[in-house]
């Protein structure tokens, strides 16, 4: 692709010159990092052959959203599939109430792995209203029910 290889070139040089002439360093660096973001866009949207990797004077720090773009969509033979992944294992809101012993609302995010951060705090706070779960200190505890305390022997 013409244009690629163009912007590809002209960001070559202003890396060039940059290191050859430090007065003018900010409009050389604005004018790079301009550059960068027009070949990512033009690399995620062009439907032709992917750019080559090139070495600028500066890393970016969006090195990933050069990745292309996904497809939209869902895929034919994709099928609804739980979090969880077998019939056997604990829903979300079982998992969260068993996490409730002493652990933050992140801490119990990032260990419901495959469960979206919204849908556990969805959790989280269903159990706060039914009074299943009491937040103490930034920290959250699952309650013990009313039917199972254990009886003082006399």
């Amino acid at each position: 692709m013409a244009t690629l290889d163009e912007i590809t070139k002209e960001k070559q040089d202003s890396a060039r010159r940059f290191h050859a002439s430090m007065p003018n360093a900010r409009s050389l660096s604005a004018r790079l990092s301009e550059l960068e973001t027009v070949e990512r866009v033009l690399a995620r949207y062009s439907k032709g052959t992917q750019p080559r990797k090139t070495s600028s004077a500066k890393p970016t720090r969006g090195a990933k959203a050069a990745a292309p773009a996904r497809l939209r969509g869902r895929r034919r033979g994709a099928t609804a599939k739980s979090a969880g992944g077998s019939r056997n294992s604990p829903n979300l809101n079982d998992q969260v109430l068993a996490l409730a012993t002493g652990k933050t609302q992140q801490e119990i995010i990032a260990a419901c792995k495959g469960a979206r951060p919204n849908h556990v705090g969805a959790a989280i706070a269903r159990h706060k209203r039914a009074g299943r779960v009491e937040e103490r200190d930034g920290k959250l505890f699952a309650t013990q029910p009313n039917g199972t305390e254990q009886r003082v022997a006399v």
